[in-house]
């Protein structure tokens, strides 16, 4: 049983400090309730009775008595002299050095300190843990798995928090004194490593957890004082079958973006912010084959790779003050240089500037590209792109190969007790700049995807590549949704084992298939309608001219991808294009290469 649970007084406002923390009150209806950590610490998440249920997020921690509050500052001024706050990756080292140096003082000191019970050492150990190497008053949020971002505003307003169940909600502290506010944000800046102050009021780090933080410090850039913003890190992303299992997307989906992503297809991800467009490039980022090179650049470490052959690139902030730049490393500059690793894949985190042109550069010359962008649309997406600072030509918007939207939504009825929920609401392949195709659609009206692969171009594209039809690749993705409708009914959605999975696809799919127990005749294959696309006779005429003299000009090989990097015409005139030219006998795919036969080279 907690410790605090013992205790049957009542409850009263704790105000210490420069904050306070109110009780859960004694009419509210609770709505759940679950420990962060055994015998000390737990989380209510409480209501006011009534036709609007407005929850609160309310954080109970073991008291101390007068005693032990008083032995606790005597333990903190002995131990705040001597330990230095941990490092990334050093906090469980740093962790044993405090509670064992606690321990012998308690052993020494331990009458003069004041404490005489094993449960009263245990509740200090606690303390001196939370607020020695924590986050103090909020350690029981930043402990909370369920908790994503955590909001200061200033003093006298609650601390709000935003929930995965419960979504946005103030919780039962707030901190009432604005020295106090401004010391704790200090604190966070040298948690982080980082200065702010006065003369730099403006902070935007990454604290050891690998959480980030931003802050702004007095009333310098914020009238009502001192505020912060602290986006929490998971550890352990979401694999692909939790984001299965949420209905962010489904098996079908994912089938086919993991049979783009086998054959490096350019993917980007668009929405708004807190819409989960990082944590869906990450769960995708399983499907990219095992020997494939990845480099990921990003202005704070929030993409966490499967594979071991990664390489991982993280902005610097300049040294300098003021408007001095020295030793600033910007995105742009690590783009640039990734391409020099030669990766398989590159992957950037989210673009808003110049790196954007590396980024299409990169994907101009065969290296395969995946990363965000902040838009509401496709039509906002490619305007952002083709505007400053990314001024990326329209000419080279056919280079990315699909762009999905994912939003975070009303649902039509309450998903797993969630009202709202994130969607991927659209998906497009891109064959032309302002020409796209829309292969899914999520709707709204049942909460389900409606999706036509018939109209997609990179199937055709990659069967193309294959050697094989169009069908054959509609069949090959039925059959990636059979494996991870498996994975879903066996609730496999730790992510090291979702990638194991899908590498021993890779190895061998039939004998995977066989020793899962999938029977391949109970996978089931939608009607396919291997209709003519509606594409203009005199255009298709016009591509085949240009492959064939891109042909001879390259002594009748030219690898595959560089067809629709260097023909000015839609991917899906090029692919009618290919497939009129490979049933004529004109030219033959082999080895990622488009080759010319020698009876039409002669010619």
């Amino acid at each position: 049983m907690p410790l605090f649970m013992k205790e049957k007084k009542e409850e009263k406002p704790r105000e210490d400090k420069g904050f306070r923390v109110d009780p859960v009150p004694p009419d509210y209806e609770v709505l759940q309730r679950y420990p962060v950590r055994e015998e000390f610490a737990e989380v209510v998440i409480a209501a006011k009775p009534g036709i609007v249920v407005e929850p609160i997020y309310f954080v109970r921690e073991v008291e101390l008595n007068e005693q032990e509050a008083k032995a606790l500052e005597r333990l903190k001024d002995f131990l705040a002299k001597e330990l230095e706050p941990p490092t990334v990756g050093e906090e469980q080292e740093v962790k044993k050095i405090l509670l064992d140096s606690a321990d012998k003082l308690l052993k020494k000191y331990g009458k003069g300190i004041g404490v005489v019970t094993e449960d009263s050492k245990k509740k200090l150990f606690y303390y001196l843990e939370r607020d020695l190497l924590g986050f103090g008053i909020l350690n029981v949020i930043m402990e909370d798995y369920r908790i994503e971002d955590i909001s200061c505003d200033g003093v006298n307003v609650p601390i709000y928090v935003w929930h995965r169940d419960f979504e946005s909600m103030p919780t039962n502290i707030m901190f009432t004194d604005r020295a106090v506010l401004d010391d704790f944000i200090i604190q966070l800046a040298h948690k982080a490593g980082k200065h702010i102050s006065s003369a730099f009021p403006m902070l935007d780090a990454m604290i050891y957890g690998k959480h980030r933080l931003a802050a702004t410090f007095r009333e310098e850039v914020s009238p009502r004082g001192s505020t912060f913003t602290i986006r929490k890190f998971r550890e352990k992303p979401f694999s692909i079958i939790e984001l299965i299992q949420s209905n962010v997307i489904n098996t079908d989906l994912a089938a086919y973006f993991w049979l783009l992503l086998e054959n490096k297809a350019n993917i980007m991800v668009a929405g708004a912010t807190g819409s989960g467009k990082t944590t869906l490039l990450n769960a995708l980022s399983c499907f990219i084959k095992p020997r494939m090179k990845i480099i990921t650049c990003e202005e704070t470490a929030e993409l966490n790779m499967p594979t071991e052959n990664w390489v991982r690139f993280v902005t610097r902030e300049s040294y300098g003050l003021g408007s001095t730049k020295t030793g600033e490393i910007t995105l742009y500059d690590l783009v640039r240089m990734s391409l020099r690793y030669r990766p398989d894949y590159l992957i950037v985190g989210e673009i808003r500037g110049e790196e954007a042109f590396v980024l299409f550069q990169a994907i101009a010359t065969g290296h395969g590209g995946l990363s965000t962008v902040h838009a509401e649309s496709i039509e906002t997406a490619v305007r952002r792109l083709t505007s400053p600072p990314m001024n990326i030509p329209p000419s080279h918007i056919p280079l990315l190969d699909v762009l999905c939207l994912v939003e975070r939504t009303l649902l039509p009825k309450p998903f797993k007790r969630a009202t709202f929920g994130r969607r991927m609401r659209y998906v497009w392949e891109i064959a032309d700049y302002e020409k796209y195709i829309t292969v899914a659609e999520w709707d709204p009206l049942t909460d389900s995807f409606t999706i036509d692969f018939d109209k997609s171009v990179l199937l055709d594209q990659i069967a193309l590549r294959w050697g094989k039809k169009k069908p054959d690749m509609i069949r090959e993705v039925m059959k990636r949704k059979a494996l991870l409708d498996w994975m879903v009914k066996k609730d496999v959605k730790e992510i090291s084992e979702v990638a194991r999975i899908v590498y021993s696809y890779y190895t061998d799919p039939d004998r995977l298939i066989r020793e899962l127990g999938i029977r391949v005749e109970e996978i089931v294959v939608p009607t396919i309608s291997v209709k003519p696309r509606e594409v203009p006779l005199e255009k298709v005429e016009l591509a085949i001219g240009y492959i064939i003299e891109l042909l001879r000009a390259n002594n009748g090989t030219v690898p595959y991808y560089q067809v629709f990097v260097k023909i000015p015409l839609p991917k899906d005139v090029i692919v009618e294009a290919l497939k009129q030219l490979r049933e004529e006998g004109t030219i033959y795919i082999e080895s990622m290469n488009v080759k010319l036969r020698e009876a039409a080279r002669s010619m």
